[in-house]
């Protein structure tokens, strides 16, 4: 088992409605490429505020590779990156692979 963690940094005063644009995605885009197994958190303590982060649970990188070309079809992911793009730091975007130990 897997972990695949997508972070960014939200605008200041937008990390609200970017939070909202993630769950959107997740319950549409996401769940349609099979990535239903997922939890969204946001910085806190000894965090950056500005910090969000999706934690998705993959069996493999198989199976992530598989939905990230499932995603490459979808023209409805596209559209949602022209929403999302003004709500985050340009750049602030990255995907870090975690192996799932015990």
């Amino acid at each position: 088992m897997m972990v695949a963690r997508w972070q960014f940094k939200a605008r200041f005063g937008m990390k609200q409605a970017a939070i909202d644009a993630v769950k959107e995605w997740w319950q549409t885009v996401g769940g349609g490429i099979g990535q239903t197994d997922y939890t969204i958190m946001t910085g806190s303590i000894g965090a950056e505020e500005a910090l969000v982060t999706v934690d998705v649970r993959v069996d493999d990188l198989t199976a992530l590779n598989e939905q990230w070309e499932r995603l490459a079809q979808r023209d409805d992911h596209k559209q949602w990156g022209e929403r999302f793009e003004p709500l985050i730091v340009s750049g602030s975007t990255r995907w870090e692979i975690f192996r799932i130990v015990g």
